[in-house]
């Protein structure tokens, strides 16, 4: 089905729009309604101030559809890619998977504990969710989303059943959260050129290995000590390997551009040799992509590659590590403009229902930002 967003504007032209966009999607237009809530200026989005802002006695309505009503956050996920990737498709497009982090409270509501949380920069009692993100030189939103369950948390029956976790959901790692979501996104047959991802992803063999097996180019950071083959089946870490780089090899670069002006590094690359049994096989490249800071030389990030040899230049795997930026972007406006982190909500259903309307929303937004960029750059 097709979403018909016109963007003219703010105010109350955006509002029809907004409705147009949401009418018979989820529960009614309940949900459509109240995730424009979520883009109003209210200061907190919660329950009451939502409930509020909408023009309703109490905030009943607003809990309701997030933990009784009848609806399937899986089934307008799918919407959500689908107008997501309607809006942003392109031939070069980037998938781009990232967690976040929400600080909570207590150790009932589904997944919170104490564990290391990168919007604190440290251990706190935080929700980890796993992200992925469809961009393209259009723009960049939000198409899919998982919560992360700790070992203990999947672990813990009464917790389980007080949170309503469906019994088939185990614990399964961040990377393999992230692996399904690609799965899904490649399955429904989102056009990408890439897939990208920071070292936690990147670090994960597995994950690495079913793009392989998929032919789906990548690029993803990997940690300095991560091992690496160059020169036979001998592993040696990626800081090693880049230390080995002539001088001559470093060329500087932009990634793209930043906040303050075009993110430049100096980068190099290398192969990476693998076991090439097939033609089909030797068509594809490994490669190490490094890139170390104009600041301080002593800073170095590390990237594995895997893409077709023909066509793959060093220009093109700095602009796709550079694209990873844009997810950092898109939390920020989700958190700020969205309410993506302004929430209450204990169990399982309600929050995958929440960050699914607050990413509706934010895909909306960057929908209307889009209409000038596609007059400027033409259809993809």
């Amino acid at each position: 089905m097709r979403y018909e967003t016109v963007g003219r504007g703010a105010g109350g032209a955006a509002r029809a729009d907004w409705l147009a966009f949401s009418a018979g999607r989820t529960a009614a237009t309940r949900a459509g309604v109240s995730a424009w809530a979520v883009l109003s200026p209210v200061a907190r989005k919660n329950g009451w101030q939502l409930a509020e802002h909408l023009g309703e006695r109490s905030p009943d309505g607003v809990q309701r559809l997030l933990n009784g009503a009848e609806w399937d956050a899986e089934a307008v996920r799918d919407d959500l890619r689908a107008y997501g990737v309607e809006q942003l498709a392109a031939p070069d497009a980037v998938l781009m998977v990232d967690e976040t982090g929400f600080l909570k409270k207590g150790t009932h509501s589904v997944g919170v504990k104490r564990q290391y949380s990168g919007t604190a920069g440290r251990i706190e009692n935080s929700r980890v969710g796993v992200f992925l993100c469809y961009a393209s030189a259009y723009g960049a939103a939000f198409i899919d989303r998982a919560l992360y369950l700790p070992n203990d948390w999947a672990a813990d029956t009464i917790r389980r059943a007080e949170a309503h976790v469906p019994e088939a959901v185990t614990f399964r790692t961040k990377p393999a959260l992230a692996l399904a979501m690609i799965g899904r996104a490649l399955n429904a047959g989102v056009p990408c050129r890439w897939v990208t991802g920071d070292e936690v992803y990147g670090g994960d063999r597995r994950l690495r290995f079913r793009l392989e097996q998929r032919r789906q180019p990548f690029v993803l950071a990997v940690a300095c000590n991560k091992p690496l083959w160059r020169d036979g089946p001998v592993y040696r870490p990626a800081q090693i390997l880049a230390a080995e780089l002539p001088s001559a090899a470093w060329q500087r670069r932009s990634a793209g551009a930043g906040a303050k002006g075009p993110r430049e590094y100096d980068w190099a690359w290398q192969p990476l040799w693998r076991l090439q049994l097939t033609a089909e096989e030797r068509a594809w490249g490994h490669w190490l992509l490094v890139h170390r800071s104009l600041e301080d030389p002593s800073e170095l990030a590390y990237y594995v590659a895997f893409a077709p040899r023909e066509g793959t230049t060093l220009e093109t795997l700095i602009q796709v590590a550079g694209r990873r930026w844009s997810i950092e972007v898109g939390f920020e406006m989700a958190k700020q403009d969205c309410g993506l982190d302004e929430y209450e909500v204990r169990t399982w259903d309600a929050w995958h229902r929440h960050i699914t309307l607050a990413l509706l929303a934010q895909a909306f937004l960057v929908a209307m930002s889009t209409q000038a960029k596609k007059r400027v750059l033409g259809p993809a």
